[in-house]
């Protein structure tokens, strides 16, 4: 069903009417379609009549943050696209009628999500708390990264699938266990923008084979958690890894944090999908507590 308001606008803005609905799968959480109007242009519409009520309000604004460095930054970033309407249960946004990727797609979106990163704060959080799928993501500002990560991150996703009972009392001192060695796992980073939430399914093309992000949770953290998420559903190619560090260096071993960092997104899958994701948690903590 696509939403009164989706039409009214389209029609106002000058695109006549919607003509075919075509579904699109591959997510989730939310339910996607590609609308083509009267007009030849193409729209992309997210819908969720369970969604919460901020949520896709959430999304547009992230969106909207990426984009601005985009506008304003001389430096090549990835595509995002251009929040058009949200409301409670849907949002639509411009339609990046994915091409196949370019050539050197791969090393153009390393350089591009370093340049990305670049863009720091003096703060972790974000100016709203936002949604991981669709858990809440708490992005209180805070000066420590480690503070952010541990209460914000990893704590709370625990403290949500203790009380639901999904994690045992061991496995959750086991969490506060790890949680307390933090800083001698991790180095020391800035707080960078990052997109939040790139697996590989939010890893697409624009029009171009260009690289393109989508559906991100927004927030200035460390950008190791960033890259770490891109091999937790399959790695991007090394030489998305190497065209990264020519323009972002990290520090040596930085593969070998990816397990601590994705504990995060492993609890949040927990909490969202169940007990299929219990045994890769107790592997790393067993590795890491």
């Amino acid at each position: 069903m696509i939403p009164e308001p989706v039409y009214a606008w389209v029609a106002e803005h000058g695109y006549g009417l919607i003509q075919t609905v075509q579904p699109v799968g591959g997510g989730c959480i939310n339910n996607g379609a590609r609308l083509l109007t009267t007009t030849g242009v193409s729209f992309f519409l997210k819908t969720n009549p369970s969604a919460p009520g901020d949520m896709f309000v959430r999304e547009a604004e992230g969106l909207s943050a990426l984009r601005s460095e985009n506008v304003h930054e001389r430096v090549l970033r990835p595509t995002i696209p251009v929040p058009h309407l949200v409301g409670d249960s849907y949002l639509l946004l411009e339609d990046l009628n994915p091409a196949p990727r370019a050539a050197n797609y791969w090393t153009e979106f390393g350089r591009q999500l370093a340049n990305l990163h670049t863009t720091t704060s003096n703060q972790f959080g974000f100016t709203h708390d936002n949604y991981i799928g669709s858990t809440p993501q708490v992005n209180t500002w805070t000066n420590d990264g480690y503070q952010f990560f541990v209460g914000h991150r990893l704590l709370f996703q625990a403290g949500l699938a203790q009380r639901s009972g999904l994690l045992d009392t061991y496995d959750y001192r086991q969490i506060e266990a790890l949680c307390q060695k933090i800083n001698e796992l991790i180095p020391p980073q800035p707080a960078s923008l990052i997109h939040g939430d790139l697996w590989s399914g939010n890893a697409i093309s624009d029009s171009r084979g260009a690289p393109a992000i989508i559906d991100p949770a927004v927030y200035f953290g460390w950008a190791e958690a960033e890259l770490a998420m891109t091999t937790l559903f399959g790695s991007f190619p090394d030489e998305f890894y190497q065209a990264y560090e020519e323009v972002f260096p990290l520090e040596n071993g930085y593969r070998q944090r990816f397990p601590i960092y994705n504990l995060y997104h492993l609890l949040n899958h927990l909490n969202l999908f169940g007990t299929g994701y219990l045994s890769q948690v107790r592997a790393i903590l067993h590795r890491f507590a």
